[in-house]
């Protein structure tokens, strides 16, 4: 009699489905997820014996299901303690918010919202009106629009106002963005034509003015802040009061693209100067697109301020609706600007209050975990560091700060198993130590990442 082949060697889908260790699986995944791995885990069983190997056992075919699974859970989209240092981290979804833009995203999302209700008539109304008053008045611009980024934003404005017609920019400001998005490449999308003046590191007003002589058909200037990188030394570019000057006299507009969307003075905090959107309106900017997940420290949004009568005609393009907010963003970004509007921002919003925090405040806490984990017999101590602004604001900036460092085997191996954590604990390497920086650590996830960081290192859970 024939021997059996390896593969019919393998149980069935239904078998392993009625495995007793597979039943809390499928209350945690459901049967459809569970379904789709136990093929995909027994279709590598069968390379594997193509290959020469012997065929696995159930045993080992549900330790390879269980693995697989947990490790496509740690690729959907879940909390995460940011124990980096980088306040506005792009890949842990930038900016934290405020208790009080979470209750507000939390009370929109549970039923129904004057989205576009006007309550006062009881008619229709337009979408994000408060956020486009608040904005107003913090900004001190005449109007204001919310869309979904701010390269929604800078691609809006540019369609609505430059389509068909060149737009003027320094070639020190042709910057590329995070997922090789280049202003080249948007204002191409727009339909305007790029008109670069300059070198990389000077360019003079008489730059733009011989530009303007050349090129009849100027829609607008544009000046692109270099948020998420710096050129130092022999360098040169006019004041955005020029600009706006010489735009004006030429019957153009100044557009400005801020990037980070600061809305507080930095300097306050030992930080280098970044232009706010209330200087670019006071310097005669026409149209400022700035981001609401950076330094403004919202949700994510793209953030158009200016003079009416050109906000009311991006506001009417079509585009406009396609790249529009929706409920649950309009909440979290009116109730983060009411804070500025308030005077509070510095206290309530996350990104802010962090930047604020003295290294002193920041030691002290340093301190008490690193006694909580001593109690736990992990080697660890208070070193200095920096901390970083992060989100392409600030670049080269840095704030003194302590950190958490442990001296361990293999600080690779535990910072995966931190990353495995539940919630995930994202730290860092510096010097083959694991370090952890407070700063960056929201105060109710202490407890939460100590007992982490206690069962990756030794493999068990912190008492008391």
């Amino acid at each position: 009699m024939s021997e059996q082949s390896p593969f019919r060697q393998l149980p069935s889908v239904d078998r392993l489905l009625q495995a007793p260790a597979v039943r809390p699986l499928l209350v945690e995944h459901g049967r459809v997820r569970i379904v789709e791995a136990i093929r995909q885990v027994l279709d590598q069983a069968r390379e594997a014996i193509r290959a020469g190997q012997p065929p696995p056992s159930q045993e080992a075919l549900l330790a390879t299901l269980e693995e697989r699974l947990s490790r496509e859970s740690l690729r959907w989209l879940q909390p995460v303690i940011n124990a980096t240092g980088v306040i506005i981290h792009t890949n842990l979804g930038r900016a934290p918010l405020s208790p009080a833009a979470r209750q507000a995203i939390a009370a929109v999302a549970q039923g129904y919202s004057n989205l576009e209700y006007d309550l006062v008539a009881g008619r229709r109304g337009g979408r994000g009106y408060g956020v486009e008053r608040l904005l107003t008045q913090i900004t001190g611009a005449e109007a204001a629009l919310a869309v979904n980024n701010n390269a929604s934003a800078v691609l809006l404005a540019l369609t609505v106002l430059a389509a068909g017609r060149a737009v003027v920019i320094s070639r020190g400001q042709l910057v590329e963005i995070g997922g090789r998005f280049r202003i080249p490449d948007v204002m191409a999308q727009s339909g305007a034509r790029l008109v670069e003046v300059g070198t990389t590191n000077r360019t003079h007003l008489d730059d733009y003015r011989r530009a303007l002589e050349v090129h009849e058909d100027v829609a607008l200037l544009l000046r692109a802040h270099r948020s998420n990188f710096r050129i130092i030394g022999f360098t040169t570019e006019p004041p955005l009061e020029a600009l706006a000057r010489l735009a004006h006299e030429r019957g153009l507009w100044l557009m400005d693209d801020l990037g980070s969307g600061a809305l507080l003075e930095t300097e306050r905090f030992g930080l280098a100067h970044e232009p706010t959107v209330q200087e670019s309106i006071a310097a005669g900017a026409d149209i400022v697109c700035f981001s609401g997940d950076k330094l403004l420290g919202g949700p994510q949004a793209g953030l158009i301020v200016g003079r009416k009568p050109l906000l009311d005609r991006i506001r009417r393009h079509p585009l406009a609706r396609a790249v529009r907010m929706d409920k649950i963003a309009l909440a979290g970004l009116q109730a983060t600007l009411e804070h500025y509007l308030r005077g509070e921002a510095v206290e309530q919003v996350p990104v802010w209050r962090m930047i604020a925090t003295p290294a002193d405040e920041v030691r002290r806490r340093a301190q008490r975990w690193v006694r909580r984990l001593r109690r736990a017999g992990l080697p660890v101590q208070v070193i200095a560091g920096c901390s970083t602004v992060g989100g392409g604001s600030l670049p080269g900036e840095t704030l003194p700060t302590w950190l958490v460092a442990l001296a361990l085997p293999s600080p690779d191996a535990v910072a995966a198993r931190l990353r495995r954590h539940h919630p995930p604990i994202i730290a860092r390497i510096e010097e083959e130590r694991l370090v952890l920086d407070p700063r960056t650590v929201l105060p109710e996830q202490e407890r939460t990442l100590l007992e982490g960081m206690v069962e990756a290192a030794t493999g068990e859970r912190m008492r008391g």
